[in-house]
């Protein structure tokens, strides 16, 4: 129908314009702090990507990163990401500007790449930014299906000296086995985990 035909016409463009995107740095990084509850200080912070197009404006991330996912693109994005990261880690550093660390997320199309440590590891020492102000952050379903190949890259990620996360912790039906079987280091819970929906008596309300 006209809606169905709409949207391919729109996956087509967008798929058109992904090339240009990358090359021109349409795509815009923005971090998101974390705080301390207790203590009220910054800890850290997230990185958001946005692709700001410069005809049709900023683009929400729905509208491309299921599309790039599909496509493949999302792994060229998700080391972009990375990279600017590193960058802006060295522009703090350079200033004096004390950085708290940041994570990044990556998907489960990126750590089944072959060479995935050694992409991070490029940057990183490119830029020559200290360890422990890159942390990894991964979704539950990164790690669904294959726990094993999902350890041996955290494993390694462990090896280098980077602090790996989970988000959306507790979204899906897997959660105690990933927590019985993957080492992480930091859990972030799925705001459903906490919501009035899964409140019961045992739930410590």
């Amino acid at each position: 129908d006209d809606a169905l035909r709409s949207e391919m016409l729109s996956e087509h463009e967008i798929e058109g314009m992904i090339a240009a995107a990358l090359r021109e740095k349409q795509f815009l990084i923005y971090y998101q702090p974390q705080y301390s509850h207790s203590s009220g200080a910054l800890i850290g912070a997230e990185a958001l990507v946005r692709w700001l197009h410069p005809e049709h404006g900023l683009v929400p991330p729905g509208k491309f990163i299921p599309l790039f996912e599909k496509n493949g693109f999302i792994t060229r994005l998700d080391f972009y990401v990375f990279d600017q990261v590193c960058r802006y880690q060295r522009k703090c550093i350079d200033a004096g500007i004390k950085p708290v660390p940041i994570s990044v997320n990556l998907t489960r199309y990126d750590i089944y790449q072959s060479d995935f440590i050694d992409i991070l590891e490029s940057s990183r020492i490119r830029y020559d930014v200290p360890v422990d102000l890159l942390r990894i952050e991964i979704t539950e379903t990164a790690v669904v299906g294959d726990n094993k190949q999902a350890s041996r890259v955290i494993e390694q990620l462990h090896q280098k000296g980077y602090v790996v996360e989970m988000d959306d912790f507790g979204s899906g039906y897997s959660s105690l086995n990933v927590l019985k079987d993957i080492e992480l280091d930091v859990l972030k819970l799925d705001m459903r985990f906490l919501s009035g929906e899964m409140e019961t008596s045992r739930s410590g309300n």
